[in-house]
């Protein structure tokens, strides 16, 4: 019998409400809709339990998880699943590396700890990856801050044969996997690209901060088309929007003999959700490895992130 994986989650946000509701409709409904691997390593879906949660707000610690996960600012919308006490206690979140061991004692049992708070954090990212390597868990960073492609954090976690995925999502179906196979599409079929654009705007918390600190974000999105042709429009927040976001791509091309080609793209899409529909497999793929020995970072993860290590900081 499969050991279910026991995961800790930093933030207590959209992504990590999608992750949790969507854990529990599974394993309600059965259902495989959005699902890309139902199973991994003899791990399903339904095979994960969050052992630990650790956030800031005031309003969301000290409750249980499968009330925080409601508390606004979260605006994902609720499933239809009936969500009973998780039996979690939403802990205080450390805000300097004075706290690590605190949070290092608090992953005990656990063995994947999955970063999923803001972006533009960086001090914040190392000392949860630092609490991790104490803890002796597998790190999945999910933020543009960089852990994974720091050469110094993966040594340490590869030395210490822990686990290090990161960095940054590729959403499930999100406005950079898009962008990047069209671009791939037009260099397979012989096309000649002159320019594009990426414009993102999106109503989460995270958007709000991600406008507010753009920059490790603005080069991870670059790392994840792959071309120095594209521009990236600063990030917009319209919280109108909720949790949906809406990105309008371009792309200007040429042809044979030179002549025009031109591509506009509208994607909307619910983004906390097209997180955790890859979250789901980078916890497991992270436990198994975890399981088995391998420490460091993980090949078979690339096509979830955005920066994996090699991409530039």
């Amino acid at each position: 019998m499969i050991n279910n994986v026991r995961v800790a989650v930093v933030g207590v946000g959209n992504n990590t409400s999608a992750l949790v509701q969507g854990i529990a409709f599974h394993r309600s409904t059965g259902s495989l809709v959005g699902i890309h691997q139902p199973e991994m390593a003899g791990l399903g879906v339904g095979d994960v339990d969050v052992v630990a949660a650790f956030a800031l707000s005031g309003g969301k610690v000290g409750k249980d998880l499968h009330e925080a996960i409601f508390v606004p600012p979260n605006n994902v919308p609720r499933l239809d699943v009936e969500l009973p006490p998780a039996g979690v206690t939403v802990q205080a979140g450390l805000v300097d590396s004075t706290e690590i061991e605190r949070v290092a004692h608090a992953l005990e049992g656990a063995e994947v700890l999955l970063y999923s708070a803001p972006s533009g954090r960086p001090e914040t990212a190392h000392a949860y990856a630092q609490a991790a390597l104490r803890a002796g868990v597998a790190f999945v960073n999910t933020t543009s801050d960089a852990v994974a492609r720091d050469p110094s954090w993966l040594t340490r976690f590869e030395e210490a044969g822990l686990p290090l995925l990161g960095d940054d999502l590729a959403s499930q179906f999100g406005t950079s996997v898009l962008h990047r196979a069209l671009l791939r599409l037009l260099e397979e079929r012989g096309l000649t690209l002159v320019s594009s654009y990426q414009v993102n705007l999106g109503g989460t918390e995270d958007f709000r901060n991600l406008v507010e600190n753009p920059n490790t974000k603005a080069q991870s999105k670059l790392n994840a088309v792959g071309s120095d042709k594209v521009q990236m429009a600063p990030l917009g927040y319209l919280p109108q929007l909720k949790s949906q976001k809406i990105a309008h791509l371009n792309v200007e091309a040429q042809g044979w003999g030179g002549t025009a080609v031109s591509l506009d793209v509208r994607l909307k899409v619910d983004d906390p959700s097209g997180a955790a529909g890859v979250n789901i497999d980078l916890i497991r793929m992270a436990a198994a490895a975890l399981r088995s020995g391998r420490g460091g970072y993980l090949a078979e993860a690339a096509s979830y992130l955005k920066s994996p290590p090699g991409t530039a900081i």
